[in-house]
């Protein structure tokens, strides 16, 4: 049954393939962690999808939400930041919505967003449980509100 398009304005399509192609010609020290940290995120719950946006892959609710503006970025849950190459830097979006009482986000920006570091594969494995709990309180605070 095909979607109308009302249901595909209200929901947001993957796009792995795209997020492939970049993961196959990524020259980054941290690579390994890179696609560790990609797996756990698109594992933590079947709405998550995927694409690159800003250069980098982005993960975002897939899932039918109310329209509202685009620019506001609303489905956007963490985005990789690539540029430095000591760590691993996911920034979550409207991250200071989360009750995160595991340490794992840092940083006060007032735009609401928030860090989490992987230096290793780890600190990957040490805090696998903590980003997949931000990420479901994420869902939360998305799905209230």
């Amino acid at each position: 049954m095909k979607a109308t398009k009302e249901q595909e304005a209200l929901t947001k399509p993957f796009q792995p393939e795209k997020v492939d192609v970049y993961m196959a010609k990524l020259k980054y020290p941290l690579a390994d962690v890179t696609a560790a940290l990609r797996k756990i995120i698109l594992s933590t719950d079947r709405e998550i999808g995927e694409e690159i946006k800003w250069n980098a892959p982005a993960f975002f609710y897939s899932g039918e939400m109310k329209p509202s503006d685009p620019k506001e970025y609303k489905r956007y849950i963490i985005v990789f930041n690539l540029f430095q190459k000591d760590c691993v830097r996911l920034v979550v979006w409207r991250g200071a919505r989360v009750n995160d009482k595991s340490g794992l986000l840092e940083g006060a920006y007032k735009d609401g967003r928030r860090l989490a570091l992987f230096h290793n594969m780890e600190e990957v494995k040490s805090k696998k449980a903590s980003l997949q709990a931000v990420i479901r309180e994420w869902l939360k605070t998305l799905e209230n509100g």
